[in-house]
């Protein structure tokens, strides 16, 4: 049997101490899509994020990864993540950038873990990728902010993911690093075919980029493609229309976004 969806949700939910933090989210991602996820603070997009990588059991509903139950799914090789706070170890941590970006390759590996050709050249490509070759061999936490988060952003990306899941990727980026970090997303979704979810509060920004919105404000608000949006009395009457014609401008200026 063909699996259609990389990523689907039917009418996920999560409560905490009967405080209900995500509702009845249901939507559904092809390979190559790309996917935006925006909203107001505390409107649960990071609960979404962990609910869908299995970090979190749903409290109602379900989700499923390349066609298995998140629950059960362990081809975690296959999904590159990037959390949204970027110090995910100790800032002090004696690892080189090489090295951080290496542990991107762990997940599928077999004890020993000792590193192969194609590992290094795997390394080798993600390090040009994120244009941090020069910097390849100082400790992590010497490194800016910046810095910092192009390592990381390349550890999600060195094992070749089928699917990424971004999480506020661009806050310590300049808007240079933002612009070259947006290409390099763009050609990893259209050459690659790598299915890309990104967690922004930059809603005009994402309409530039993604083929599909979603909103959350702890229930689904919002889902399909800005074109979709951009024509929804519905959505006109919830954001305004000067908020929605901020999004749809960009949006129609730069194209359709990423198909």
């Amino acid at each position: 049997m063909q699996i259609t969806d990389v990523i689907a949700t039917d009418r996920l939910g999560f409560r905490f101490n009967s405080s209900e933090i995500v509702s009845d989210v249901t939507f559904a991602l092809k390979r190559g899509e790309f996917l935006g996820i925006v909203g107001p603070n505390g409107s649960g997009k990071t609960t979404l994020i962990r609910l869908l990588l299995g970090l979190l059991k749903p409290t109602d509903g379900s989700v499923t990864l390349f066609g298995q139950s998140a629950a059960l799914f362990n081809e975690w090789q296959k999904i590159g993540y990037l959390p949204q706070k970027m110090a995910t170890f100790n800032p002090h941590f004696p690892a080189t950038v090489r090295e951080v970006v290496g542990m991107g390759l762990l997940a599928r590996k077999t004890f020993p873990r000792r590193t192969s050709r194609g590992d290094r050249e795997s390394i080798d490509a993600a390090l040009a990728l994120m244009d941090i070759n020069s910097i390849e061999g100082k400790l992590i936490g010497e490194l800016s902010g910046g810095q910092q988060q192009r390592t990381l952003i390349a550890k999600a990306l060195v094992a070749g993911p089928e699917l990424l899941i971004l999480d506020e990727p661009t806050t310590a980026l300049d808007p240079e690093g933002r612009e070259r970090f947006f290409a390099t997303l763009k050609n990893i979704n259209t050459d690659k075919a790598v299915t890309i979810i990104m967690i922004t509060h930059d809603i005009g920004t994402i309409g530039q980029h993604a083929s599909k919105l979603l909103y959350l404000d702890k229930n689904l608000i919002f889902y399909g493609g800005f074109d979709d949006f951009c024509l929804s009395e519905d959505m006109t009457d919830y954001f305004g229309e000067h908020s929605q014609h901020l999004i749809c401008h960009r949006h129609e200026a730069e194209g359709p976004g990423i198909r």
